[in-house]
């Protein structure tokens, strides 16, 4: 089942161009075949609380449990370019914002996660500090501010494209502060943030031209024997699923799937998010 690739090209993915050499992309120009839609899928959570009898109310709601994280991968063609769990423990603990801040260095990117809501990233930029895509808007803040109660980890390892100078991830965050509306390139939180950090031009809105084909492969891990695939025609779209996934939890995604799944070891199906 599923699409045949053609055999446009042998690169790695490390080899796929980006608009600079130096992975740092300059070219903000539209591309073929992609729909401008924009979904703020982090904007779930009102200001702040302060009023101390609905603190303890929200924080009961924001409580996260790592057994209902989604583990996936995914796949440029053959190569892995982002995997998370599969056993690691330590990659899913979180922490509170005050303890991130004794953790983080300038240029980390740092995940914040609730019940029932899509994951926030952020990037740290020091001095308690991070820039991040909220409201339609990328903005500046104190950590703590950012989090919204929600607890975190860093993400650094999560993708596995090489990350590009802690300074110039913080230079690639300021220089964006203030850039709202129509002049954002990203979808969400999570592709501003690995923007920022990798320079990929994939991370952004319209990043890739789509040819017909879905070279991009998400496979979701139900079992220790047990998985799913879905195909995508671009990095962008497979973001937007797969935190859909996070953001219904473990349990919702196997409910989801047990109409399409009939005791078979790896089911491969065709994702057009056309």
């Amino acid at each position: 089942m599923g699409n045949h690739v053609e055999k446009l090209t042998h690169l790695s993915y490390k080899e796929v161009p980006t608009a600079d050499p130096t992975g740092v992309d300059k070219d903000d120009g539209p591309r073929i075949g992609v729909s401008y839609i924009f979904s703020a899928d982090d904007d779930d959570l009102d200001d702040p609380v302060q009023d101390p009898d609905k603190q303890g109310t929200l924080q009961e709601d924001l409580q996260y449990d790592h057994c209902n994280e989604v583990e996936c991968s995914v796949y440029y063609r053959d190569e892995c370019i982002y995997e998370k769990g599969f056993g690691s423990g330590e990659q899913l603990t979180t922490y509170s914002p005050e303890n991130l801040l004794n953790k983080c260095k300038p240029g980390d990117l740092v995940e914040f996660v609730a019940k029932n809501q899509y994951p926030h990233w952020v990037v740290y930029v020091g001095d308690f500090q991070v820039v991040h895509l909220f409201r339609l808007e990328i903005t500046n803040s104190f950590m703590t501010d950012a989090s919204q109660g929600r607890r975190g980890r860093i993400v650094n390892d999560q993708y596995k494209f090489k990350p590009l100078s802690p300074e110039m991830v913080v230079q690639n965050a300021m220089e964006q502060v203030g850039a709202k509306d129509q002049e954002l390139s990203w979808r969400n939180s999570e592709c501003f943030a690995a923007w920022c950090r990798y320079g990929k031009r994939e991370f952004k809105i319209g990043g890739e031209i789509r040819i017909g084909k879905q070279p991009y492969r998400l496979k979701i891990q139900l079992s220790e024997k047990k998985s799913h695939m879905l195909e995508f025609q671009s990095l962008e779209d497979l973001i937007m699923e797969r935190r859909r996934n996070d953001q219904i939890g473990k349990a919702a995604v196997l409910q989801e799937l047990s109409n399409h799944l009939h005791g078979d070891d790896e089911v491969r199906t065709d994702h057009n998010a056309n």
